[in-house]
């Protein structure tokens, strides 16, 4: 149905009015002659609004007569009716017929490539991976292997786990879903010890299965063997066995950092600038002189891909370069104050490493004094559970 509208408007239509006692009857016999009326509305019941193409109006007066109904056109739509109303424009004609030529060469071309990805991954990386496959920005369509693509990308990439590529329009859409990493995992039916994975005391030790190696108060470090894999009975003597057991630690995580009482800070002064330029498929147009007013500031780009439709980008991109102006200040910093900043820095810095904060049970700050500047060190005390897997090998 869209289809037929869209050659509708290409080709011209008109939309009518049509007035009498038998409208049932005069869309009747146009359904039976295949004459396409849309966007029909009624008013009252002898009143009916409608679209019909130029060249099926003809066939409608005779309908018209037929059925007794009065048909007069309301307006002229679609291109035939647009180009001969500007005709004694000619240079908005050529410009009109020069700009569908090229959207209809820039269709056929790829002219932005969209990521869809949960990995932690740099997206010029990805879009330089895929260039390098044969997808990128000025591509021919028909050159795309997409298929070959995705199974290079997956055989030279182990953090891969699935990716598609689909192109609409001018638009190429890639989705990427980042590989587990699977960690040594022995299996059910396989002797194994548990060591520590990591550096701490012992404050629990419980053993489902295997041979206690660890007490609690135990120091232990990487590598520690912590439950043996292995039973020993009176009777059965030794067996081997897959070991499991409930394990916890205290584990400390540490942040230290040097801090001087006078520090040169940047402080934004609130004024800014924008730059604006043009890329028409990698050629660049500036509107604004290569240097900058301020003396000091800090950069952000932004860019947007023209478009006519969702997935139909045109090789025009526009980017804004705002410059946010800043002095710089020395200040001199009291030992509290520096202690302070430097603590709260640090204490984001651990929380981020630190999987759950309600494991901690103890925070250490120690400030040592120099000359100029201290040392500020964070510990923090946190209970883990402890203990990986370790096959055993005959």
């Amino acid at each position: 149905m869209f289809l037929k509208i869209l050659i509708s408007y290409i080709l011209g239509y008109v939309e009518i009015k049509v007035e009498g006692y038998y409208i049932e009857r005069f869309i009747n016999i146009c359904n039976s002659k295949k004459i396409l009326l849309w966007n029909i509305k009624r008013d009252k019941s002898t009143i009916m609004y409608a679209k019909v193409r130029i060249n099926d109006f003809k066939q409608l007066k005779h309908v018209a007569k037929k059925t007794q109904c009065k048909i007069e056109i309301s307006s002229k739509k679609g291109l035939p009716f647009f180009l001969n109303k500007h005709r004694k424009r000619k240079v908005f004609a050529v410009c009109l017929i020069l700009i569908i030529m090229t959207m209809m060469i820039t269709s056929n071309y790829v002219w932005n490539v969209e990521i869809i990805s949960d990995m932690a991954i740099n997206q010029e990386e990805i879009i330089s991976m895929l260039k390098e496959e044969g997808l990128e920005i000025g591509k021919q369509k028909g050159k795309i292997d997409t298929k070959r693509i995705i199974n290079n990308i997956r055989l030279n990439r182990n953090d891969i786990a699935w990716i598609g590529i689909k192109i609409e329009g001018t638009n190429a859409i890639v989705e990427i879903v980042k590989s587990d990493e699977k960690p040594n995992i022995v299996a059910e039916d396989e002797y194994c010890n548990i060591i520590s994975d990591k550096e701490g005391i012992i404050t629990k030790i419980n053993a489902q299965n295997g041979t206690i190696q660890a007490k609690v108060g135990d120091v232990v470090r990487i590598g520690t063997p912590l439950v043996a894999g292995w039973l020993e009975g009176k009777y059965t003597g030794i067996r081997y066995v897959h070991a499991r057991a409930d394990i916890e630690a205290k584990v400390w995580y540490t942040r230290k950092e040097k801090a001087y009482y006078n520090q040169v800070i940047s402080v934004p002064t609130g004024e800014k600038e924008n730059k604006y330029s043009i890329n028409l498929n990698n050629f660049k147009i500036n509107f604004y002189k290569n240097l900058s007013k301020f003396k000091n500031y800090d950069t952000i780009n932004e860019s947007k891909k023209l478009k006519l439709f969702s997935n139909f980008y045109l090789p025009i991109e526009i980017n804004k370069s705002t410059n946010y102006e800043y002095q710089e200040k020395e200040v001199t910093y009291t030992e509290e104050e520096l202690t302070n900043i430097t603590v709260s820095k640090l204490e984001e810095e651990l929380n981020e490493e630190i999987k759950d904060t309600a494991n901690i049970v103890n925070k250490q700050v120690n400030t040592y004094k120099n000359e100029g500047y201290i040392e500020v060190e964070v510990i923090y005390e946190v209970i883990e559970k402890i203990g990986t897997e370790e096959k055993i090998i005959f």
